[in-house]
C-alpha cells in the first residue's frame, strides 16, 4: 500500500508566486508579521530563519494508507518549501448591472433618514434581520434590542460561554477550527470563540498580513504550519480567516469560509455591504448583524457535522413516490402571483419542491442557498412561534436582491414538518398566508401530516450488503431542463459510529477522500483506501459521485463487488431516496424580472430594512 506522508497542497516555506517588486517590502518583515500571527493562533513558538521558513518541522504521518488505480505508477507528489502561497491575481472589480446609480447614498440627508412604516397584524412576528441601527450617524433607535431577538431568539447560555472565552487560554487556542471575519478596515465583525473586541489585536494582525502581501500585488491565499492551516479570503470590503488544525484542505476550508460570507449576505445583500463600505470603510457591521451570531455558529456546526456541505447536495428525506407526488400537488394548488418557490422541509431535510417556471428558465434554486435556508430555520426556536415574513437573499441565485420568505410549522409543538414559501412581493404575506391555510386544510384531509411522521431514514442494513458500514451517493444522471436541486443520500449513521467523535472520524476520512478525488493538481476516479478501522472507496463517474465505508478487513475486489448490489439497490429505490422531476408551475407573466434584479426589485430591496435608513 502505498502511505501519504502529508495532505495535497500542504507547504512549508515563504513564495510569492511573481517575482518581488523592487517596492515590496524586505522579507523579514513579513516573517515578523507571520511571528506576529503565530504568537496569537498557535499554542507553540513558530521556528524562523533568514530565508523566512516558518517552520522547519514535518508533519507526521497520518495513519491511513491508500492505493488507487491511477496512482501506481505515479510517484508521490513531492513536498513543497512553501508556508505561505500567495497567488498574483489581478484585483477583480465585481458591478452590479442591477444597481442604480439613483440608490447612491446621500450623506446631507442621514439625519433625517427614518424606519419605513411597517404595519403589525398582530397575527405574525415579522424578522427583520437586516435592520439597520446606525447609531453612529445618529439615525435609528439606540440600545434596540436586535431584530432576532425580538423575534424571540434567546442565546443559550453555551453560545454565551463561547462569546465569554478567554482567548488567552490554551483552551481557546485548542478548538478544531476558529473563523474570523474583519473589514478591510481591520474592524472585528465575527468571530466563532470568544469576542471581538478581546480579539480585535489578532484580527489586526491578519488584516497587516493581507494588506502586506497586496502591496506586492499579490493575493494571500493560506499559511501552513506543522500543525495548523491558515485559509484567506476576501471578497469584497470583507476578509474571512479560517485557522484550522483538522486534516482538511485549503480548498475545502475556503469553501466553508465562502459559506460565511453567503450567510451574511444572506442577510445584508451584496449591493448593500458594498454601498455601507464605500460611504465609510471603518463602519462596524455588527450593528447590522447584531443577534445574528447564533445563526453563523450555527452554519459552522454545520458544516463540521453534515455531509451535505462536502457534496454540495441536498439531502432528501426517503419518501415513498406516491406520497411525495401528493405532497407536490398540493403545493402546486396553492400558489398566488409572484410565489416561486414552494418548499416543504421535516426533520432539516427536504421532502418536496415545487418551482415558479419562468423564474429557473433564467437559474435554479442552488444547495448552497437551501443549506443557508435550513440553517435559518433551525437556528431558533423563535421560528416556531407562528408565521414568520422576513426578507432573505439568496446569494448563489441573485446575491443584491431580497425574497420575502414565509416560514410557518404545520405541526406545532412537535415542529418538524416547516413550510416555506418564497415570493418576490414584499406585500404578499396575506396572500402567502392564504396558500398555507389551503396547505393545512389539503394535507389535513389526507392526513398526510401522521404520514410523514412515520417516516424515517433507512439503516444500511435494509441494503443488504455485508461488511457495508456507511456510504454517501450523489447522482448526476438528471435531465438539464428539469433544473432541479443537486441531491445525495445516506443512511443513518450507526455503530460502531453512534457517537459524535467517531461520527466526526468518519467524517473527516470522507474528506479525505473527496479531496483526493476533486484534487486540483492530480484528480481521481476511483480511490481505495484502507484505514487503521475500516476501508474505503470512493468513485466518480459521469453518472454518480460514491463514497463507501467497509468493515477494515474487506479486500479491493469484494468492495467492488458490494458497490455493484449497492448501486442495484440505490437504482431500484430511487424515486422513494430523491426528487426525481419537480413539479412547475407558473404564476404571473414573466416574474423571473423582478426575481433576478430587476428596477421594481431593487427599489423595494432598498427600501428594506437598513437601506432605507441610507
Amino acid at each position: 500500500m502505498e502511505r501519504d506522508n502529508h495532505q495535497e497542497g500542504e507547504a512549508q516555506g515563504v513564495k510569492i508566486c511573481d517575482p518581488p517588486c523592487e517596492s515590496n517590502p524586505p522579507a523579514d518583515t513579513l516573517a515578523t508579521s507571520l511571528s506576529l500571527l503565530g504568537n496569537h493562533m498557535f499554542p507553540d513558538p513558530v521556528e524562523r530563519n533568514n530565508s523566512t521558513t516558518v517552520d522547519k518541522r514535518e508533519p507526521s504521518n497520518p495513519i491511513l494508507s491508500d492505493v488507487t488505480a491511477e496512482e501506481k505508477s505515479v510517484d508521490a507528489e513531492p513536498q513543497s518549501n512553501q508556508v505561505t502561497k500567495l497567488e498574483t491575481e489581478e484585483a477583480e472589480i465585481s458591478e452590479c448591472q442591477n444597481n442604480a446609480s439613483s440608490q447612491t447614498l446621500d450623506e446631507g440627508t442621514e439625519d433625517a433618514a427614518t424606519d419605513n412604516d411597517r404595519s403589525d397584524s398582530g397575527e405574525f412576528v415579522v424578522a427583520m434581520l437586516a435592520k439597520a441601527k446606525l447609531e453612529e450617524q445618529g439615525i435609528g433607535v439606540k440600545g434596540r434590542s436586535s431584530p432576532l431577538l425580538e423575534a424571540g431568539i434567546q442565546e443559550s447560555p453555551a453560545f454565551m460561554s463561547h462569546r465569554d472565552e478567554d482567548v488567552t487560554a490554551e483552551s481557546w487556542r485548542q478548538h478544531r477550527k476558529h473563523v474570523f471575519v474583519l473589514s478591510e478596515a481591520g474592524k472585528p465583525i465575527y468571530s466563532r470563540y470568544g469576542s471581538e473586541e478581546a480579539l480585535s489585536s489578532t484580527m489586526g494582525v491578519m488584516m497587516a498580513l493581507v494588506s502586506f502581501v497586496q502591496s506586492g500585488d499579490n493575493i494571500i491565499r493560506s499559511v501552513y504550519s506543522a500543525e495548523h492551516t491558515v485559509v484567506f479570503l476576501q471578497k469584497g470590503p470583507l476578509v474571512l480567516v479560517c485557522v484550522s488544525n483538522s486534516r482538511q484542505t485549503e480548498q475545502q476550508l475556503r469553501g466553508e469560509l465562502l459559506y460565511v460570507y453567503y450567510q451574511i449576505i444572506s442577510m445584508l445583500t451584496q449591493a448593500s455591504i458594498s454601498r455601507i463600505f464605500e460611504h465609510k470603510k471603518n463602519y462596524d457591521l455588527r450593528r447590522l448583524l447584531a443577534g445574528s451570531e447564533k445563526i453563523l455558529d450555527g452554519l459552522l456546526n454545520l458544516v463540521d457535522s453534515d455531509p451535505s456541505f462536502l457534496l454540495a447536495a441536498v439531502h432528501c428525506l426517503p419518501l415513498a413516490s406516491s406520497l411525495r407526488d401528493s405532497l407536490s400537488q398540493i403545493l402546486l394548488k396553492a400558489i398566488t402571483p409572484n410565489l416561486v418557490f414552494s418548499i416543504l422541509i421535516a426533520n432539516n431535510q427536504l421532502l418536496t419542491i415545487v418551482q415558479e417556471k419562468t423564474v429557473i428558465e433564467d437559474a435554479r434554486l442552488e444547495p448552497a442557498d437551501v443549506h443557508l435556508l435550513l440553517n435559518l430555520i433551525g437556528a431558533s426556536s423563535a421560528f416556531q412561534a407562528g408565521e414568520i415574513w422576513t426578507p432573505i437573499c439568496l446569494p448563489l441565485f441573485n446575491p443584491d436582491c431580497y425574497f420575502y420568505a414565509y416560514i410557518s410549522y404545520l405541526d406545532p409543538p412537535e415542529c418538524t414538518v416547516c413550510l416555506l414559501l418564497l415570493s418576490t412581493d414584499k406585500e404578499a404575506f396575506y396572500a402567502v398566508a392564504e396558500c398555507k391555510r389551503k396547505i393545512e386544510e389539503a394535507m389535513t384531509a389526507q392526513n398526510s401530516l401522521s404520514l410523514i411522521a412515520k417516516v424515517q431514514s433507512y439503516s444500511v442494513s435494509q441494503v443488504g450488503v455485508s461488511d457495508l458500514r456507511h456510504f454517501m451517493y450523489k447522482p448526476f444522471d438528471v435531465p438539464d431542463n428539469y433544473r432541479q436541486l443537486t441531491q445525495f443520500t445516506s443512511p443513518e449513521m450507526e455503530a460502531p459510529y453512534s457517537s459524535e467523535e467517531e461520527k466526526m472520524r468518519l467524517l473527516d476520512l470522507y474528506r479525505y477522500m473527496h479531496s483526493r478525488i476533486h484534487s486540483t493538481s492530480r484528480p481521481l476516479k476511483l480511490i481505495y483506501h484502507v484505514a487503521e478501522r475500516e476501508t474505503l472507496l470512493a468513485w466518480v463517474t459521469s453518472k454518480f459521485e460514491l463514497y463507501t465505508c467497509f468493515s477494515p478487513l474487506v479486500t479491493k475486489a469484494c468492495a467492488i463487488t458490494a458497490i455493484t448490489k449497492l448501486l442495484r439497490w440505490i437504482k431500484k429505490e430511487e424515486d422513494r431516496l430523491f426528487i426525481r422531476y419537480p413539479q412547475k408551475y407558473s404564476t404571473t407573466p414573466n416574474p423571473s424580472k423582478s426575481s433576478r434584479g430587476g428596477k421594481s426589485d431593487q427599489q423595494d430591496s432598498t427600501e428594506n430594512g437598513f437601506l432605507s435608513l441610507l
